[in-house]
């Protein structure tokens, strides 16, 4: 039933959603009066929701800073970056510089071990397991199998910490870990892992939303790119929320 509403949720957390909502009140608003003010909210949201500037400054603020430089036994790769295809072979999509620095991470020997932790995030169904698909590419690639993990089972964050500890427990105790994923996702992630590793663990951040500079056209065009980058941050802010009662 959660992973049901979760995906309830990721359609209600779209900007573009609420300002149709907005337009629609507005279009049958009785009032002259009314329909000004909501077409000139609508129009507000729409400056902000479609501004790259604002959302960029937005992710500046809550992004993960790199780590300071050590070296980890694991390397834990968390998934949500693959995609579908029509084959079998692994695709990724938007977050898909989670796997590339991993990759660059174990070839630089920063970390030794590489743990894939991913399920299927189908809402109905098991095909397409993420991690399964991760650990057959890395092996194409000439990563030897003796050097992979794979965690199958998870679907959500909390999932991914507590199947990444029960497999990790049975290897090696109180080993050195690096969890890669997303510099917006790191404080969730942070949150979640610290407490069911009950430790301090480290954290790689990938695929920067937020810019070091801006274009001009940056504060003043708009940018349908934006939409997308507002519904991930908003997840990610009720989905810290959400699991910051749960665990």
């Amino acid at each position: 039933m959660a992973f049901i509403l979760s995906k309830l949720l990721i359609f209600i957390l779209q900007p573009i959603i609420w300002i149709l909502i907005t337009l629609l009140f507005a279009i049958f608003a009785k009032r002259q009066q009314n329909r000004k003010k909501l077409l000139i909210v609508a129009f507000a949201l729409l400056f902000i929701f479609s501004n790259r500037f604002l959302i960029g400054k937005v992710y500046n603020l809550y992004e993960a800073k790199y780590p300071e430089p050590a070296k980890y036994e694991f390397g834990v790769l968390l998934g949500g970056f693959s995609k579908s295809t029509q084959h079998s072979d692994l695709a990724v999509n938007e977050r898909g510089d989670r796997l590339i620095q991993t990759i660059n991470l174990f070839k630089k020997g920063i970390i030794k071990k590489i743990l894939i932790s991913g399920g299927s995030g189908k809402l109905i169904g098991s095909e397409s397991i993420e991690a399964d698909l991760t650990a057959k590419y890395l092996k194409n690639i000439g990563i030897p199998d003796s050097v992979i993990l794979v965690e199958n089972k998870s679907k959500n964050t909390i999932e991914n910490a507590k199947y990444t500890f029960e497999l990790i427990s049975k290897t090696k105790l109180n080993p050195s870990i690096l969890v890669i994923t997303s510099a917006w996702h790191i404080p969730r992630s942070k949150m979640i892992f610290d407490k069911i590793f009950n430790r301090k663990l480290d954290y790689y951040p990938t695929d920067y939303f937020g810019k070091e500079n801006y274009d001009i056209s940056d504060y003043y065009l708009p940018d349908a790119g934006a939409f997308a980058y507002w519904q991930f941050i908003l997840k990610e802010w009720v989905g810290l929320i959400v699991d910051r009662m749960r665990t």
